[in-house]
């Protein structure tokens, strides 16, 4: 698997692995990218069967496998100990590699995540599944940004909107591919785990999220025995895209600073 590894701020500069959502494209957290370079040495990538690493996946492909598949690429690079930034199914690899790999796992930070995939976000990866297959790719990507983004952001973002629509139907996945990453995160369930992983965890949401709203990172937050709860007033289910400053401060807080209290909601 190719990672992108950033040049170390400074000698002996922590290590923060950034994981995107279902998309899989590292190129998702560019809005993050530079304030986390100044702290961190950065591990971007995209996803097994997604972008430079586009390859057939396994009809069988789960999410210990997504899991085992980076951490064995960090070993392969000489990192043995790392943090971990995880958006949505990027926050249940997080999940997963601190259960399967605790000792090399420092802090987590889950952006929009859950313990299980609930009813509500069920349906709408249902409406965009039948997208996918009766219309095709290219109506599953113009309906995306619906999911991601809030109305008003939208509507000021049009030209970004059909410049990201043209990039993301360039680099499509396939629809096989998309299907069992898909598949993956809907079998994914921490209801009987969460309480083993020991790691801090920081759970950023945002109030405005269609896709999997802000009550189910509170459940997550809740199972965690070591965990802070952010909630955003505004920014969608991408929220570290649409409110990047906002979101940016959240997390150097948590993962340069020492938290002093955890358990808490802000």
């Amino acid at each position: 698997m190719q990672i992108e590894l950033t040049q170390a701020p400074f000698p002996k500069a922590p290590t923060l692995l950034l994981i995107a959502g279902l998309g899989g494209m590292g190129s998702y957290w560019l809005p993050q990218r530079a304030a986390l370079a100044e702290h961190y040495q950065l591990v971007v990538y995209d996803q097994r069967g997604t972008g430079v690493n586009k390859q057939p996946l396994p009809n069988d492909y789960c999410l210990p496998d997504m899991a085992q598949e980076i951490h064995t690429a960090m070993l392969q690079q000489g990192i043995t100990h790392y943090s971990v930034l995880g958006h949505a199914l990027g926050g249940l690899v997080a999940m997963q590699l601190a259960l399967d790999y605790p000792a090399a796992i420092d802090k987590l930070a889950i952006i929009n995540g859950w313990l299980q995939l609930n009813a509500h976000t069920r349906r709408c990866f249902a409406v965009r599944e039948t997208l996918l297959q009766d219309s095709g790719p290219a109506a599953y990507l113009q309906a995306q940004p619906l999911f991601l983004y809030p109305a008003d952001w939208m509507a000021a973002n049009q030209p970004r909107l059909e410049a990201e629509e043209a990039m993301h139907n360039a680099h499509f996945q396939g629809q096989e591919n998309l299907t069992r990453r898909l598949n993956a995160l809907k079998a994914a369930d921490f209801h009987a785990t969460a309480a083993r992983i020991q790691q801090q965890v920081l759970v950023i949401c945002s109030r405005d999220d269609l896709l999997v709203p802000w009550i189910f990172s509170e459940e997550l937050h809740n199972a965690l025995p070591n965990s802070l709860l952010e909630i955003m007033p505004w920014g969608g289910h991408a929220c570290n895209v649409t409110a990047a400053s906002d979101c940016n401060q959240r997390l150097l807080s948590f993962l340069v600073t020492e938290p002093t209290y955890l358990k808490e909601i802000i």
